[in-house]
């Protein structure tokens, strides 16, 4: 959850959500950035949604103005029926390097507690739909670790570095990334990472299980690989991406039975839905499937 990186917010004008700025009308394109002060965000392909981190001075090091912008961001996309699946990225130095130092520093038990401090930082995790995908380059230690395995896939560098270094400061991570590394690696690989402090390798990553795909190159070609992925995702019913989505996630949480019973009813409930029908003929037929994404 924690790095030392740290720094001021990059700008105190005021963030203007995503919904405003297409309410406006204003064009939001493949090139168009966001009015938010520490993301952008755009669609570099039909279906997808690309969210960038956006605190350089910082290595986009998270706040909770920056999760605010985030977590709008993402509902956006989420409900927007243009868009299938979303990646997100940070910079050639870092997807993010940690949080904000300066923003926890003071912070007592108290208030830390009664104000829920970080639970915000799980709406990627527990509200979003929609596959999410992480293109990671550079720094993702902490909070930056936290996020990447809060999306359903991982795609990093080579020389990526990841890591919990909370224990340096004399904490835990935080925002699940003992829980979802513990899953990740095993108990033993975990436990030695998060007690230790270590950093590993985007290399590492992929051995491990962290990662799904891990590519040559730099930002530009591991954001390329998600975003390929993506709209690959988005191409296909999005009632059926989303039951996958679930799916998976439910057998990632409780035991195999419990999780292949889970798996059935949804099976079973697909066979209402529109593009079960149209997916199922076009395959009888040799066509393509126009998805009717109902």
């Amino acid at each position: 959850m924690f790095s030392r990186q740290c720094s001021r917010l990059v700008s105190s004008r005021t963030a203007i959500p995503l919904t405003s700025f297409l309410a406006r009308g204003r064009p939001f394109s493949a090139t168009a950035t966001s009015a938010y002060e520490h993301i952008l965000t755009s669609t570099p392909k039909p279906g997808v949604g690309l969210i960038t981190l956006n605190r350089p001075k910082a290595l986009n090091a998270l706040s909770s103005p920056l999760f605010e912008e985030l977590n709008d961001a993402l509902t956006t996309y989420d409900t927007d029926k243009d868009i299938g699946a979303i990646v997100i990225t940070g910079s050639e130095k870092a997807f993010a390097a940690g949080a904000d130092i300066k923003e926890m520093a003071p912070l007592t038990f108290s208030s830390a507690y009664s104000n829920n401090f970080i639970a915000p930082w799980s709406h990627l995790a527990n509200a979003i739909r929609k596959p999410v995908i992480a293109a990671v380059s550079g720094y993702a230690l902490g909070g930056g670790c936290e996020l990447a395995l809060m999306c359903d896939i991982i795609y990093c560098t080579s020389t990526a570095t990841f890591g919990q270094p909370e224990i340096k400061l004399g904490v835990i991570p935080g925002a699940g990334g003992s829980q979802r590394l513990t899953k990740a690696v095993g108990k033993s690989k975990a436990m030695e990472l998060i007690l230790t402090g270590k950093n590993f390798s985007g290399k590492e990553a992929g051995e491990w299980g962290v990662a799904a795909r891990v590519v040559e190159g730099g930002k530009d070609e591991v954001v390329n690989a998600a975003v390929e992925t993506a709209e690959t995702i988005a191409g296909y019913s999005r009632v059926a991406v989303v039951a996958g989505k679930e799916v998976v996630n439910k057998g990632y949480e409780v035991g195999l039975r419990e999780g292949v019973e889970f798996e059935r009813r949804l099976f079973h409930g697909l066979f209402g839905s529109r593009d079960q029908k149209i997916g199922m003929t076009a395959f009888a037929e040799k066509k393509k499937p126009e998805w009717s994404n109902e």
